[in-house]
Parts: C-alpha cells; structure tokens; sequence
C-alpha cells in the first residue's frame, strides 16, 4: 500500500485502521483494499444530499468497475461537492486509484475482493431501494427479524468470511489452529454483531432519517424500538462472543490483537445502551481513543485462548 493508500485509510477510519496496520504483512494489503472500496461504495449511497436515483446509478456504475474491471468512473463535480466530509470526497476522488490498484493484486485476492465487495453493495443497493420515500416523519422499518439480519450479512457478515477466507489464503496453516470450515460461521456471526453494534448505537441518528433497521411495526412508537432495541443487544453480545472465539483460534498475537480488538471496541459502545430508555438512545456512544490503545495493549498481552473478557 502506498502513502495515498495509507492516507485515505487513516481519514475515513478510526479503529479500524489501526487495526488493519496490525494484520500481519501478507494479508494487510488485500484487507485494507478490500475496506476503501467498501467505504467507497458506503459514500456513494449515503450521500444523502444527492438525488436518490443518482446514487443508484453511481453506485452500480463503480460496482461494474469493481466486478468487472471496467474504467472507473468520473465523478461529476456536482455530485462530489453533496458529500460534505472532505475525507469521503477525498476517497470517491481517489476511486479510480483503488481500482487500478485492485488490478494489480494477485489474482486470488482481488477474487476474494471482488465477491466481498459485490454482496457489500447489494446491501447497500437495497437501502437505498428500501428507504426511497422515507422521511423523518413517516420513517419505514425492516419488516421481520430475517431482513435484518439478511441486511447485517450483506454489509458486514460476508466481511467476516472474507477475512477468514483471506486469512487462509495468504498464510495457509498459519492462520488458525481451526479449519476454515469450522472458522467460516463464526467469521460471518462476528461480522454480523459489528454491524448490529452499528444499528443499536445509531438507531437515533437514523431515524431522524426516516430509517428504522430494527424490525416494529410502528418506528414512532418509543417502547416498542427500546424493546426491540433490548432484544437486539442481546443477540449483538452473542455474535460478538463468537469473534473472541474466533480471534482465540489465530496462531500468530498480530493475528489475535487485530481481529480480537473490533469486538472489544463493540462491548465498549454497546455498555451504555443497555437497559437504556428511549430518551437515552438518543445521544450517540462514542469510545475514546485511549480505550483503544488500552485494548490494542491487552490483546497483544493476552496469551492463545484468552482472548474473551
């Protein structure tokens, strides 16, 4: 990865890029690809200032130039200046850089890449398809339990098979004491919980969009999302239980602090929601960056197998 690369990884993450700076060498430079062009196509359908349509359009316009190698596209000034986080319009300027850079990969990694990166967007593709008219005060939810968690697969579950297939790919037996079979369940339930940590801390935030992800019948209804949000965390805490099991497998401490540090991070964000009310929802969690570094120092501490809290 080169210093552009570095840069753009390092504005449009936190976390997650000192975890990636962890990853051992052979798998750092296919994970970090795999992550920008996954926040690249995020940028696209959630620059909400833009036409609805629009977004659609781009966002299987980079799709093609991902899946299928074709010229990336040239985005219209127009549309670059609805995104108003200079580090994402930094990201969607450089997109062409992130494909010609995928076409340079070996061609097993940029396979892996290319699969993640096309389950990623169709979750993607079908918020913007599932949300088009909703509005702050006529929010839309997710219908049952099952399209949420369909929607936590898409955007994130499939990222944990993608790691546990990288990881094997890369460093073969090196990687984990486990199988890749055995790893590839609880890869996707780790992936799955991240994403559900996602929707519970920003369950305000998003339906002041008109976005409800927790599946009630009546998004308006503040009981009802606090209940369903309490029943949500507890499924959350599970899947992030099957990530520190999967992190205790790894063979190598840059393997284990790297993949142990997300669900750490999660338990974090995840503490001040429990058992909190509708009006507590309200205001977003945020880990300080100093827990972070604690944690990056814990889990380089921690020996094989101790990985859970």
């Amino acid at each position: 990865m080169d210093q552009s690369g570095k840069q753009m990884l390092k504005g449009v993450s936190r976390s997650f890029y000192l975890t990636l700076r962890i990853l051992p060498g052979p798998m750092r430079g296919a994970a970090s690809l795999g992550y920008l062009l996954a926040r690249t196509s995020d940028t696209l359908a959630d620059s909400g200032r833009a036409p609805h349509e629009l977004r659609l359009g781009f966002l299987e316009q980079f799709r093609a130039a991902v899946a299928e190698g074709r010229d990336p596209p040239r985005w219209p000034v127009s549309f670059l200046n609805t995104v108003a986080d200079g580090r994402e319009r930094r990201l969607l300027e450089g997109s062409g850089d992130l494909v010609g850079w995928l076409g340079k990969l070996a061609a097993g990694e940029a396979a892996l890449i290319r699969e993640v990166v096309e389950i990623i967007i169709s979750g993607q593709r079908l918020d913007l398809v599932r949300f088009a008219a909703a509005t702050r005060e006529h929010p839309v939810a997710l219908s049952d339990d099952t399209a949420l968690e369909d929607y936590a697969w898409r955007v994130a579950g499939c990222v944990g098979a993608f790691w546990t297939k990288l990881g094997f790919h890369t460093l073969g037996n090196r990687f984990s004491i486990s199988t890749e079979a055995d790893l590839l369940d609880r890869g996707v339930a780790y992936g799955k919980g991240l994403q559900m940590v996602n929707i519970l801390r920003d369950v305000g935030e998003d339906l002041s969009h008109g976005r409800c992800y927790l599946p009630v019948a009546n998004p308006l209804d503040g009981t009802a999302l606090a209940e369903c949000h309490s029943r949500w965390l507890e499924v959350a805490h599970r899947w992030l239980r099957e990530g520190e099991r999967y992190a205790s497998t790894l063979r190598s401490r840059r393997l284990r602090t790297a993949s142990i540090l997300p669900a750490w991070i999660a338990r974090k964000t995840l503490e001040p929601l429990a058992g909190a009310s509708w009006e507590q929802l309200q205001t977003r969690t945020k880990v300080p960056r100093s827990y972070v570094y604690k944690c990056v120092f814990r889990a380089f501490m921690s020996a094989p197998g101790s990985m859970s809290r």
